[in-house]
């Protein structure tokens, strides 16, 4: 995975001052990680935004640090934001070893088409949105991808298990978890899906109306 480029600073102004920042553009960020005294810095708020889109939680990112002359390597640990307006409020990195193995979270997706969908009484049920990995940072995988493609009737799961990752990446979640499954909808929800599908059956088409001149003329 290719590193991404991020240039910080140290930051002087802390505690409930750091909204003046905020208000230049400017998030406060936090540095830490194992053996490592934890630095207060700042960086500019447009170059965050990118930064997480690019990385991510997964993504290694090129730490520029004014005056270190060699860049650190580090991972996105945890960012806020205002929920109302979505404002970044804050961003904490940690710094990685690339020698040295790391725990963090990767998200899950599915990939493929499981059969039982095909049946509108069933549906696909999310159990597990992310796993936690254990491995080195050079291995950290983007996603973790779930084929549900061999799910074909109610009940049938995909276990934490089943999931097969590259060597030297070890899922540290219970392996008899579950990840996805095959359930069936509720009653009420089929039901109403139903009701629908045949009113717009009896409904039909919409027909085109004619003004009161067109009529005349046909």
């Amino acid at each position: 995975m290719d590193k991404i480029e991020l240039q910080v600073a140290n930051r002087e102004i802390l505690g409930k001052k750091v909204k003046h920042l905020r208000r230049q553009g400017i998030t406060p960020v936090h540095l830490f990680g194992h053996g490592i005294e934890s630095l207060a810095l700042q960086c500019s708020t447009g170059e965050l935004e990118r930064v997480l889109t690019q990385a991510g939680h997964t993504g290694l990112i090129n730490f520029k640090l004014d005056k270190e002359k060699k860049p650190r390597t580090v991972v996105v640990r945890g960012f806020n934001r205002d929920w109302r307006k979505g404002q970044l409020f804050h961003v904490d990195f940690y710094q990685v070893k690339m020698g040295e193995k790391i725990k963090l979270e990767i998200p899950v997706v599915t990939v493929g088409e499981a059969p039982a969908l095909k049946f509108k009484e069933l549906m696909l049920d999310h159990e597990l949105d992310a796993l936690s990995v254990e491995c080195l940072p050079a291995k950290i995988p983007t996603t973790i991808e779930v084929d549900i493609s061999s799910l074909a009737d109610p009940g049938q799961a995909i276990r934490v298990k089943d999931v097969a990752l590259g060597e030297g990446i070890t899922i540290l979640n219970d392996p008899e978890l579950v990840l996805v499954k095959i359930s069936k909808r509720p009653v009420a929800e089929v039901e109403e899906e139903a009701a629908e599908v045949a009113e717009e059956a009896i409904e039909g088409p919409e027909e085109a109306t004619l003004s009161k001149e067109e009529s005349e003329e046909a």
